[in-house]
């Protein structure tokens, strides 16, 4: 067994690792470091594969920025996640079913390598002489993948809007700025002229 094959099941083992834990952690931040944990070995694996950028990108962008935020989000929004869980066995089945379709479409993916290696083969990128890894990977991923790159963005402003919908709970006592009643309003409802006599005032 050579070094980065060593290496490749070190890091593998702990993302795997990691990632359950991040489903079954009870404790939300725990379940982020974990996160992390998991983003930083892919980051690893990455590295062994000559995907540098990649994995730059994916410590720099996900573990210094969006980990971080999701972080600072669940310790300071005072969310009752014990009331979060309450019902989530009516959605088991549907769980149970969306994960049941992954796991068939990544046995199918790994599978067509060797069913149909030259499918593979045909798919792949031809390799450009003198052309760097961030080079290559921008000129692919916005001619040939732009649509898929803007549907996958597309996604991710969804995904970013439910959460925002999901954390957003009004308080009932909080006093609110209400827009409309403010431009709406005449002079009448706004100033009292009163007439105070001479010697009589405040």
């Amino acid at each position: 067994m050579t070094l980065e094959l060593a290496f490749f099941y070190l890091f593998s083992a702990i993302a795997i690792f990691s990632a359950v834990m991040v489903i079954s952690s009870r404790n939300p931040v725990h379940s982020v470091l974990f996160l992390i944990l998991a983003f930083v070995n892919g980051a690893g694996i990455f590295m062994l594969a000559g995907a540098e950028f990649l994995a730059l990108l994916l410590i720099v962008v996900y573990v210094g920025a969006v980990m971080v935020l999701f972080l600072f989000v669940v310790m300071m929004l005072d969310v009752d996640f014990a009331q979060l869980r309450q019902g989530i066995l009516q959605y088991a089945p549907i769980g149970a079913m969306v994960g049941g379709l992954l796991l068939i479409e990544l046995i199918m993916v790994a599978g067509s390598f060797l069913v149909t290696p030259e499918v593979a083969a045909s798919s792949a990128v031809p390799f450009v002489e003198g052309m760097s890894n961030t080079e290559a990977l921008g000129n692919v991923l916005y001619t040939r993948y732009v649509y898929l790159f803007e549907a996958a963005g597309l996604i991710l402003l969804v995904a970013m809007i439910g959460a925002i919908v999901l954390t957003l709970r009004h308080k009932p006592h909080a006093r609110r700025q209400d827009v409309a009643m403010q431009v709406g309003r005449k002079r009448e409802d706004a100033v009292e002229v009163v007439s105070v006599e001479s010697g009589k005032g405040i």
